[in-house]
């Protein structure tokens, strides 16, 4: 058993019960729910995260782009009592902030934390970067095989996969802008930490994108000095959650559930996210800066082309209006907001499961089975992935507590049937 941030000298193999890939909001909660279900569990699993720790990427998101607080409001987080956040803010009213108690980014670190030492959780996490998963048959039981990075192999009887997985979404255009820029003049939002930039004065940031955090950075940069410059394909709007609340119950879930074909559960998947948005608070400070000169938004709007000269940005865009102001701009950074994409296909994790057991793929999301299985094996996954089978909330903090409400009874089950079949194999050998 591997327990704690210790594990295995190089080259030995050592063998887990539940292996946990991935020690961010979506497993602790998965792990909460576990150990509120069945204590016992507590010495099975192991959760492996190139951090060492809990939430660590989570955390450096939030402080990187300087977001202020989260979008899902107080009763969505990892513990599975929706009101232990609430409740734990009594002293920090402040730091919840309206129109629906929403948690501020340093109230929910403590808040997770407290998570953590109450239910025992500090140690649980082994630093570890899981580079290949390896299905492999012994003694009659399926096990799978995780290769480390440096070169330890761990044996797992059931892996739950909780890890983002997105590849960053490269606009087409990129690919023809000519190498010879500094590397940090044009990156991706997934590689800007606004707390490298402490100055920004005189410079114009081009963002492209229309989500949060596009929002989050043009805020940043001009909190910086910038004059930031925003563009977007579509109209630029305002939805206070990703999705509609209706998509945290059974109003429109349970529509979703009784839909049968998997494309259109996609469809459905997309219509309701619906591309990115800005909160209505970002927006009306957006719309502040835009009045005050500091911002400017060029909607409908895309980048044909951008060439280093000079040590600034020439940018020309497809809208004839914008254009001419565009191209006649120096621009100094180029920051893409532009998301990423979700597609198993990419996942290297997972190419030995998908060449053993093939399940049907929907734009590169997996088809799994009602608790969130790999058809085939007891591979389970949480976040994005799971969305045909979860809705569009399956990335967000709810939608960790309905994968754990499928995934964990099936934990459970799993284990019983093998101390059943152990015991019994042991009288059959008596």
């Amino acid at each position: 058993m591997v327990s704690g941030k210790t594990a295995p000298a190089n080259g030995t193999v050592d063998k887990i019960d539940i292996a946990i890939i991935g020690a961010g909001p979506q497993a602790l909660t998965l792990v909460t729910h576990l150990l509120q279900k069945k204590k016992s569990m507590r010495q099975r699993f192991v959760v492996l995260d190139p951090a060492g720790d809990w939430l660590q990427q989570w955390q450096h998101q939030f402080a990187a782009y300087g977001i202020p607080h989260l979008r899902s409001p107080a009763v969505h987080h990892p513990d599975p009592n929706p009101y232990a956040l609430r409740a734990f803010a009594e002293s920090r009213p402040t730091e919840l902030f309206p129109p629906y108690a929403l948690p501020g980014t340093q109230l929910f670190h403590d808040f997770c934390q407290a998570v953590v030492r109450r239910w025992g959780l500090q140690e649980r996490v082994m630093q570890a970067q899981v580079q290949q998963i390896e299905l492999v048959h012994q003694h009659g039981w399926q096990r799978f095989r995780l290769g480390l990075a440096d070169g330890r192999v761990l044996t797992a009887k059931r892996v739950v996969l909780a890890i983002a997985g997105g590849k960053p979404n490269m606009p087409a255009w990129v690919q023809s802008v000519p190498s010879n820029y500094p590397s940090e003049r044009l990156l991706h939002s997934h590689q800007v930490d606004l707390r490298d930039l402490p100055q920004l004065t005189g410079e114009t940031i081009l963002i492209v994108g229309s989500g949060l955090t596009s929002g989050h950075l043009a805020l940043g940069a001009i909190a910086r000095g910038a004059k930031v410059i925003m563009m977007a394909r579509r109209t630029f709007y305002e939805k206070l959650f990703d999705a509609e609340p209706g998509w945290l119950g059974p109003k429109y879930l349970k529509g979703f559930h009784a839909e049968p074909d998997w494309d259109t559960r996609w469809q459905m998947i997309q219509t309701a996210r619906n591309g990115g948005s800005f909160t209505p608070a970002v927006f009306t400070q957006l719309r502040r800066w835009e009045r005050n000169g500091k911002l400017s938004f060029y909607e409908q709007c895309e980048v044909q082309s951008a060439a280093w000269q000079e040590n600034v940005w020439k940018v020309t865009c497809n809208q004839a209006g914008a254009h001419h102001c565009i191209a006649q701009q120096p621009i100094d950074r180029i920051w893409l907001a532009t998301g990423s994409t979700l597609d198993v296909n990419h996942w290297p994790l997972l190419d030995n499961i998908r060449a053993l057991h093939p399940v049907p793929l929907v734009n590169g999301s997996p088809v799994l089975d009602a608790q969130l299985r790999w058809a085939g094996c007891n591979l389970f996954i949480m976040g994005g992935a799971a969305a045909l089978q979860l809705g569009p909330v399956a990335r967000n903090l709810f939608g960790a507590r309905l994968a754990s409400e499928r995934i964990v009874p099936a934990l459970i089950k799993n284990f019983i049937h093998e101390l059943g079949h152990g015991s019994l194999r042991q009288l059959n050998l008596a």
